[in-house]
């Protein structure tokens, strides 16, 4: 049972939000109860009546072009993740900043730095597929952007750190800046064979006056100066 958002005493200035069902591969199975978060969600988060800033996913498109993709490029979910972020988008409501980033990492939580860094406790070797390109974003400079991103109108803005890599090369250069030898063997989505389709290339860019974030691999310097 869904319950309806308190009655608050005056509505928030603004609300951010970041609650997500992030599974990607757990939303082919319950597709139903992903919905309820990233859609039902958002639409209560919309009904407190405060600008609202949703954050969404690269996953909304394909992956399908070999250039970046802007706000104006029309979303192609390949995924159950990715149609409840989209139609998470449309719960947000007209007052509502859209962010799209991508390849979220940070020092807290579970995320693919620290999901690296673990698994380098244990193996030698780990297989990290080559085959999808995003722009892995630090959550420390993506919550700098959306403040400045309050400044600029409604609508759908992405914000994701400069450069791009695949997630083999991501993990290659997590190690490097760790000082680990752990080595990284390079597989296709196929070889990995998760439940869920992710796009082969899903870098963002801003066509708008959108925040500049600085490069990927800065933001991993300072997440791992955080971790450590």
């Amino acid at each position: 049972m869904t319950l309806p958002p308190p009655e608050l005493a005056e509505p928030p200035g603004v609300v951010l939000h970041a609650a997500a069902w992030t599974d990607v591969d757990g939303a082919e199975d319950d597709p139903q109860d992903a919905a309820a978060v990233n859609v039902g969600g958002t639409r209560h988060a919309a009904d407190l009546g405060a600008p609202l800033v949703y954050y969404s996913t690269d996953y909304v498109f394909d992956g399908r072009k070999s250039e970046p993709y802007v706000e104006s490029d029309p979303p192609n979910p390949l995924s159950a993740y990715g149609r409840t972020k989209l139609y998470g988008e449309g719960a947000a409501g007209e007052q509502a900043w859209i962010v799209r980033s991508s390849g979220l990492f940070g020092p807290t939580g579970t995320n693919f730095v620290r999901t690296m860094l673990e698994l380098a406790r244990e193996r030698d070797e780990i297989a990290v597929v080559d085959d999808q390109r995003t722009a892995p974003t630090y959550v420390a400079q993506l919550a700098a952007a959306t403040r400045e991103l309050l400044e600029r109108p409604f609508g759908v803005w992405h914000l994701t750190a400069a450069g791009d890599a695949t997630w083999a090369e991501f993990a290659e250069a997590i190690f490097e800046e760790a000082g680990l030898d752990t080595r990284v063997r390079r597989i296709s989505s196929d070889e990995l064979g998760r439940p869920a389709q992710r796009p082969a290339y899903s870098v963002l860019r801003s066509e708008k006056d959108a925040p500049v974030l600085p490069h990927w691999r800065e933001g991993l310097r300072e997440c791992l100066s955080r971790i450590a």
